[in-house]
């Protein structure tokens, strides 16, 4: 095995570790003292507890045995040390933070935002290390198999919303179950942020008469590539060029300036890119 192998394990276990005992801080110290119920099989372990005083940690990892052999067959040998390791260090982290009396807020809403944070954090980086901490995390990668344009975290919040309706049943807590749909859509969001990043760019289709001194201008002065795509108008039948070019969100303002001063009469389309890969964008070798 060659050094840049190793390093790369060592990275790799490294975020694992690190995501771990992120998630484990933010279920320990911010949500379970507060009664907020986390998803997935953390939180039907967190129920167990509940009922039974037996310790979080342990559950999770005997509630992840048969989805882990499950998930062998599809997601390789790999995937799933990975993913064990990612579970074993959560959970081991969990039972060891119980042994620590902190809770450093009892304020609901605030316990709920920066425990969901903290976690979401956490999860994160173990997904971007290519691992799972088992439970839902599973269950999503099997759902994103078929639905690959669905985003993790999103995947993530509809499977655990029905921890939340069960935990809210049983216990007859609704209150603190809403708090937990606020945690979880924080946990959702913070995950996506860390898969996907915080500077998303926007694609941008452009209709005018005036194609070839757009072209000309967005490449010069945007310093962004504009691909020609042959259209047709529905009701006239006559033929249009329609300009495809993808350009960073703060270059927005620039080219929509741009383009009313060559042609105030262009029908410009934007919308939102949650990833770009190529040239002057991301590495496609970076995505996870």
């Amino acid at each position: 095995m060659n050094k840049e192998k190793i390093r790369g394990y060592a990275i790799k276990y490294f975020l694992i570790v690190i995501g771990s005992a992120l998630f484990a801080t933010g279920f320990q110290f911010f949500l379970y003292p507060n009664s907020i119920i986390v998803g997935g099989v953390s939180g039907i372990a967190m129920i167990i507890n509940l009922l039974t005083a037996i310790p979080v940690g342990l559950l999770t990892i005997i509630l992840n045995i048969p989805l882990f052999i499950i998930a062998w067959k599809y997601f390789g040998t790999g995937f799933i040390i990975s993913s064990v390791v990612g579970m074993t260090l959560s959970s081991v982290f969990v039972d060891l933070l119980a042994l620590i009396p902190v809770s450093p807020t009892n304020d609901m809403l605030l316990a709920c935002i920066i425990g969901g944070a903290v976690k979401g954090l956490g999860l994160g980086i173990v997904y971007y290390a290519g691992a799972t901490t088992g439970g839902t995390d599973i269950i999503a990668k099997f759902i994103r198999l078929k639905f690959p344009y669905l985003n993790f975290g999103t995947v993530v919040l509809i499977t655990d919303f029905v921890i939340i309706v069960a935990f809210a049943a049983i216990f007859n807590k609704v209150e603190a179950a809403m708090y937990a749909v606020i945690s979880m859509f924080v946990v959702s969001k913070v995950i996506d942020l860390v898969l996907y990043g915080i500077d998303n760019s926007n694609v941008c289709y452009i209709i005018s008469e005036k194609s070839e001194q757009l072209i000309s201008d967005i490449t010069d002065r945007l310093h962004r590539g504009v691909t020609i795509l042959e259209g047709e108008g529905a009701y006239s039948h006559r033929s249009k060029q329609v300009l495809l070019c993808v350009v960073k969100r703060t270059q927005i303002s620039e080219i929509r300036k741009l383009i009313k001063s060559i042609d105030e009469n262009a029908f410009f389309i934007i919308t939102d890119a949650k990833n770009v890969f190529g040239k002057g964008f991301g590495d496609i070798a970076d995505f996870r």
